[in-house]
């Protein structure tokens, strides 16, 4: 038997409930999707042939570990001529010594292609 889905909390889903909301037992993170539940929604994904979905779902899990106003800092820094290459890679250096082996290689891909189009921040 496969164990049951649960949040970023580790509460079960059906702890989720609008009683346990309204009695202020519940709190943001309770609603967060796991590492876990992402690895496993990863690897349904390629069984079923998605390995670029696959990907996303791993570097998502991935991301997990961090704070949201981390990863929005993140996000922010990949538009074009928010980050120059060299902090893009600064960025991935400090994500794979942190264990986001994935995430650390989007970025440095990113810096690549941003260098190459002309799309980063001057240095």
């Amino acid at each position: 038997m496969q164990e049951p889905i649960r949040t970023g909390s580790g509460r079960r889903l059906d702890e989720l409930t609008i009683e346990a909301l309204r009695a202020g037992r519940l709190a943001p993170e309770d609603f967060r999707i796991s590492k876990a539940q992402l690895d496993r929604q990863a690897a349904a994904a390629e069984a079923a042939g998605y390995r670029q979905l696959a990907e996303n779902l791993r570097r998502a899990a991935e991301l997990t570990a961090l704070p949201n106003e981390r990863v929005l800092e993140i996000y922010a820094m990949l538009r074009p001529g928010r980050a120059t290459v060299a902090e893009l890679r600064g960025v991935a250096a400090d994500l794979q010594r942190q264990g986001m082996p994935r995430v650390a290689d989007f970025l440095l891909e990113a810096a690549e292609a941003y260098a190459v189009r002309g799309i980063a921040k001057p240095a």
